[in-house]
Formats: structure tokens, C-alpha cells, sequence
């Protein structure tokens, strides 16, 4: 008899935020083992809600055999800290009554999303349940708040991280998304008793992403659509959010706003993205284009277009999390322009793939001169580090990824 598997995220299908595309494939490739249960919000992450997820307090649909209960959250204003926490307590709370009536689970899964209240829907749910509990730590809290000066109230991140030590405590295995994010976990837990944990990466699914040619008709017409034909792009795909350095980045990018045959391309959205379209209309940078995220089907265009990807994550956030973004980017084959801390696991990847330069978040000078040299390089810099691919798929696909997960669970 197949194991029951209650699964909550808060982003699923048919979100286009990264996250919830990992964690429907997951859902998809563990549905093969396990009957699947997933409690999602209704579709919010664009931050409009449609009118037929107005009316009701639960959703219950299903997606390719798997369970969906949707629970009802309003709409979010992602730079307004009480909005945001409207949301988020709304998610939580209406997790919490639809636990109550979905009956007994053998496993139960959560992830750090919403932050800290991720772990305690887990927690409470493996109570409620009787399941045995797998913690996705995607990122980690309060430690993400404070590497970005989100709040200093140390009353608040004391309880934050009490409640999260608590949940790793009750979790009876933790996975982390990368070897740095392990370390963190150690050094939370020092001097006692580590929970049980094992790194699982994060993917792309290799299948559905992959190197095009140059004069591919679709990557020819993304960028006819968005003028970028015969241009040096360098792009950064994904959430334009707050633990990305994003809006100092750009004011390096300045230094080369004059020089029109390159184009710094912002592919998706996030909380700082209105920013950086202010900044640049006010300071004149026709260089710098915005883009709205991309369907999913789409996404092997976008991302074949561009030269030179982005992959950044600000200073302090090393250990906390793992940009995402830069296995869609290893699965093109693109090279990588990474400005991140020295031992993070994007900095490792990329050190072992060969695949890009490398410099250290908060370094604008040596961030300036980087730029500049890919610039003046160009067609050697993208020659030299296109090796990406082949390290992804030595260990790091999407199959072997899910079947990693699929094995942690069986053994709970």
C-alpha cells in the first residue's frame, strides 16, 4: 500500500516564481511513490488574484493526480510590511483549519515559506497528522532578515529563531540546498544535537531546458519583441527581490549606460523591481530593460537569448540561501557572471564548472572591472566558459534530485 504524503508550499502550479515550479515537479516525480495531498495558496506570487479565487475560503482542485487544496490569501503589496503580514497570517491560519479536516498522513512536508511560520505549519501538521516530517529549508530565518537589515528588532529574531530551532528539532529529517546551507544548520544546532539532514540541490529540468543555436526562430523573436537583436545581453532572470544587491548592481551597470551595443536585461519580478525601473528612467539608462517573468514553456527562450547570465546574491546571505536561478543557466549552457561570497554554493558551482568569473559580493570596484572585462572579451569570455551543461547533468538533474527526495522519505 502506497504512503500517504501531505505536502505544503505555499507557491504551486500554476505559479511561475521558482519555487513553485520546483516543488509541483517534485510533487509530479513523487506522485509515482506516493499518494499526494498538496495545501497551496491560490494563485497570488503577480500579486493580483483572479475573481474565481474570491468567492470561497478552500479551493479543492486536482493537478495530474495529485490532491490540490487551495487556501484563500489577499492580495499582497510586497514592499508594504503590514500587507505582507495580512498575507501571511491569513496562509497560516487557514493551513492550520484545513489540516484539521484532511485525516492522517503517513509523511508530511514543509518548506521555510512563509518564514518561520513555514516550519510550524509543518510541525503542527505532523502532530495533527501523525506523519513523519521532512523540512525543506529553502532559506533560512531569521538569518536571511538580518544579512539585509529587514528588521533589527532583536526581540523578534530571538523568537524567530527560537520557533525555528523548534521546528528543526520536531522535523524528522532537514534538507538543506546546499553545502553551505548545511553548515549554517551546524552552526545553529553547536554544542548540540544536530537534527537529521541531508543537501539536496535544487533543479532544472534538463529535459525542458537546453542550449539553442544562435538563429533559433523563437529566441530570435524574444528578442525582436524586446529590441535586443544584434546587442551583448546580460541578464538576470528570476525574483528581483530584496537579498540580491540588485539596486547597487545597477548603479555599476551605470558606468556602461552609454554603450549601446550591450543591453543589462532584468527578466522577472519582485519587490525591488520598481526601484530599479525608477532608477534607471531617471538616470537615463536606455540600456537596461525590464521584462515580465516568462511562462515556463517560454523560459528556454528567454534564457538562450542573453550572452552572460547574473547570478548574485547580497553580502551576508551566504549559508542562508541558494539562488536558483543558476541551474536553468547551467542547462543552456550560458556562461555566468557571479557576484556572490567566497564558499556559498553558487560560488562553488560555479568554481567546479568552470563556467563563469567570479566576484565578491559588496566589491563594486572589482564588480566594475569584472563588468568591463566581459564587455571587452565578449565572444572569448562566452567561448571560454560555456561548460556548464556537462556539470549539471553529472549529478544534479532533476530525476536524480527527486529520487534523492524519494529515498529520504521512504527511510522516515
Amino acid at each position: 500500500m502506497r504512503k500517504r504524503l501531505l505536502m505544503y508550499t505555499n507557491y504551486f502550479y500554476p505559479e511561475v516564481a521558482t519555487t513553485g515550479q520546483i516543488l509541483t515537479e517534485l510533487a509530479e516525480g513523487l506522485s509515482k511513490s506516493f499518494d499526494i495531498t498538496v495545501i497551496c495558496e491560490i494563485p497570488s506570487y503577480a500579486q493580483k488574484i483572479e475573481e474565481k479565487y474570491k468567492t470561497q475560503r478552500f479551493y479543492f482542485e486536482n493537478y495530474k493526480g495529485i490532491k490540490v487544496i487551495r487556501v484563500r490569501v489577499p492580495e499582497v503589496n510586497k514592499k508594504n510590511k503590514l500587507s505582507r503580514i495580512k498575507y501571511i497570517l491569513t496562509y497560516f491560519i487557514n493551513c492550520i483549519l484545513i489540516t484539521r479536516k484532511v485525516g492522517k498522513f503517513d509523511l508530511v512536508f514543509t518548506v521555510t515559506q512563509p518564514p518561520i511560520l513555514g516550519g510550524i505549519i509543518g510541525t503542527i501538521g505532523k502532530k495533527l497528522t501523525g506523519g513523519k516530517l521532512m523540512y525543506q529549508i529553502m532559506d533560512f530565518n531569521p538569518e536571511q532578515t538580518m544579512a539585509v537589515n529587514y528588521s533589527n528588532n532583536k526581540f523578534i529574531l530571538n523568537a524567530m529563531m527560537w520557533w525555528d530551532k523548534r521546528s528543526c528539532k520536531k522535523s524528522d529529517i532537514i534538507v538543506t540546498l546546499g553545502r553551505d546551507m548545511q553548515e549554517t544548520l551546524y552552526q545553529r544546532f553547536k554544542g548540540e544535537k544536530v537534527p537529521n539532514n541531508i543537501v539536496i540541490n535544487n533543479w532544472i529540468d534538463e529535459e525542458q531546458i537546453y542550449p539553442l543555436p544562435s538563429d533559433n526562430i523563437d529566441v530570435l523573436k524574444f528578442k525582436e519583441k524586446y529590441n535586443l537583436n544584434n546587442k551583448f545581453i546580460i541578464m538576470t532572470s528570476g525574483n528581483i527581490g530584496l537579498y540580491y544587491d540588485f539596486m547597487n548592481i545597477l548603479k555599476v551597470m551605470e558606468k556602461f549606460k552609454n554603450d549601446d551595443s550591450i543591453r543589462f536585461v532584468f527578466v522577472g519580478d519582485g519587490s525591488v523591481k520598481s526601484d530599479l525601473i525608477s532608477y534607471a528612467n531617471t538616470h537615463k539608462m536606455h540600456n537596461v530593460i525590464f521584462i515580465p517573468f516568462q511562462k515556463k514553456a517560454d523560459l528556454i527562450y528567454s534564457l538562450n537569448a542573453a550572452d552572460v547570465h547574473i547570478v548574485t546574491n547580497a553580502k551576508g546571505v551566504k549559508g542562508v540561501s541558494v539562488p536558483s536561478k543558476i541551474y536553468g543557466i547551467l542547462a543552456v549552457n550560458k556562461p555566468i557572471w557571479g557576484i556572490l561570497e567566497e564558499g556559498s554554493e553558487a560560488w562553488n558551482i560555479i568554481t567546479e564548472s568552470k563556467c563563469g568569473i567570479l566576484v565578491h559580493a559588496g566589491d563594486y570596484v572589482a564588480m566594475e572591472n569584472s563588468l568591463r572585462d566581459i564587455i571587452q572579451q565578449k565572444e572569448s569570455f562566452v567561448k571560454q566558459h560555456s561548460t556548464g551543461r556537462s556539470f549539471l547533468l553529472n549529478g544534479m538533474t532533476k530525476k536524480h534530485c527527486i529520487e534523492m527526495y524519494r529515498q529520504a522519505l521512504e527511510k522516515l
